[in-house]
């Protein structure tokens, strides 16, 4: 399980540290954050709309990074980020070479995904916004033991019948291991992914549904991060096999119970 921080935090370090010591409480496995330079930003829509000051408040550079990661793992959860660009992938590497993810608008860049998987001992890659032909390029690391490729669909939110599981049973049939990075405003989804065997399920997260951002409005807040690991847990528990044979708590009604209603005088 896996909790998609990302830019809520809107760079402020010590709501950043909160949102992963609530995350770890009520759950999740990782923490994961986005890592951009503000230079880079193309002009578009968030100049209009006030994401690109966001974006520039939750710029972290590796020593920004470096005290979230380093805190992450004092409170021991796995922490990672997502990257945009091979000047990304540096300023993540010199903090880490553990784990990174390709996020899907990127996930068409070979020559991006090639810089991870030379760098990084294991790399998660987002298929959402692929055109058919880009995915089946993804093909050819199918048999990589470094991947986990992940079924999402890039908008955010969504609405349940757009989630398209077919895609996600499409991965699993031509990949090792695949999860879910899930944007529908709820935990049903990622219930679907788990009951269907993710390896890995991602959420957006906050502490706050009321923080600034779009993000943070429709982010799982730590009651219903809780409940998803209950069901994560739970599923795994009815997958625990015990044969084909009875079981130790049926004993008292294989004893006594067989043919209880059929008197000895009939």
């Amino acid at each position: 399980m896996v909790a998609e921080i990302g830019w809520n935090f809107l760079g402020n370090l010590s709501l950043a540290k909160k949102m992963i010591l609530a995350a770890k409480r009520n759950g999740a496995d990782a923490v994961k954050f986005q890592i951009w330079n503000p230079g880079n930003l193309k002009r578009g829509p968030w100049d209009l709309d006030g994401r690109r000051k966001i974006y520039e408040k939750s710029f972290l550079d590796s020593n920004k990074y470096s005290e979230i990661y380093n805190f992450s793992k004092e409170n021991n959860i796995v922490c990672f980020a997502s990257v945009w660009s091979k000047e990304d992938i540096k300023t993540l590497s010199k903090v880490s070479k553990d784990l990174v993810k390709i996020p899907s608008p990127e996930s068409y860049n070979i020559e991006l995904i090639e810089a991870a998987l030379k760098t990084f001992k294991e790399v998660i890659i987002s298929t959402g916004c692929l055109k058919l032909n880009e995915l089946k390029k993804l093909l050819k690391y199918k048999n990589n033991k470094k991947l986990t490729i992940l079924h999402c669909v890039s908008s955010y939110p969504i609405d349940s019948k757009n989630c398209n599981f077919k895609k996600f049973f499409y991965l699993k049939k031509n990949f090792k291991k695949v999860g879910y990075s899930g944007h529908y405003d709820g935990i049903e989804d990622a219930t679907f992914a788990i009951a269907n065997n993710a390896v890995l399920v991602e959420k957006h997260f906050t502490t706050n549904n009321l923080l600034s951002g779009r993000d943070n409005k429709f982010a799982l807040n730590p009651k219903e991060l809780l409940e998803m690991k209950k069901i994560r847990d739970l599923f795994s528990d009815f997958r625990v096999s015990k044969g084909f044979n009875i079981q130790k708590n049926e004993l008292e009604i294989f004893k006594n119970y067989r043919g209880r209603w059929i008197s000895k005088k009939n």
